[in-house]
């Protein structure tokens, strides 16, 4: 690589001067670059008493949480709401009592059948309705599934297509046998 002369460089530094940055973090101005600067060449090697500090390996991927994956094909027709539910909860005029127990007992009888796919009916949030008490229930819902009984073979909980209630509604999918 061979440093920018002194015309190229203020070229260069009216070019990063135009560019807009894609995220909202701040752009550190430090990286552009200074004409008074050395830049480093490519074949240039570091002086013999500079030793490299040695490179740590990339660290692997997280593995995936239970419940949160499925493959491409699922998603798919999740999306596309082709996926019909074996299985309906409605959870409309209940308390957080009620529900937890009417999840808890509608997962036990969908694993006792081998229903691979049940609808929760949890309600729009009321835009009228004071925060504190806006989608309780819904809010829930991912906690309670977590630490169920039946968290392990629950796949997945996936956001429902328009046709089954959009976001007043959840798919939870579960594992096969």
């Amino acid at each position: 690589m061979r440093s920018l002369g002194p015309d190229e460089a203020a070229l260069w530094a009216r070019v990063t001067a135009t560019i807009r940055p894609l995220s909202r973090r701040p752009v550190d101005t430090a990286q552009t670059v200074d004409p008074a600067r050395p830049t480093i060449e490519a074949n240039a090697k570091p002086p013999p008493n500079v030793r490299n500090p040695p490179r740590k390996a990339p660290a692997a991927p997280p593995p995936p949480r239970p419940g949160t994956t499925l493959d491409g094909s699922w998603d798919r027709k999740l999306k596309a709401g082709t996926v019909e539910p074996d299985r309906i909860l409605d959870l409309h005029g209940m308390n957080l009592e009620g529900a937890w127990s009417a999840i808890d007992s509608a997962l036990e009888q969908a694993i006792a059948a081998g229903d691979r796919v049940l609808l929760l009916v949890t309600g729009h949030a009321r835009p009228d309705a004071p925060p504190v008490q806006r989608g309780r229930i819904r809010a829930a819902v991912h906690d309670w599934l977590a630490v169920s009984r039946h968290a392990s073979r629950i796949a997945a909980v996936r956001a429902a297509h328009g046709r089954h209630g959009g976001g007043g509604s959840l798919y939870i999918i579960l594992r096969r046998r």
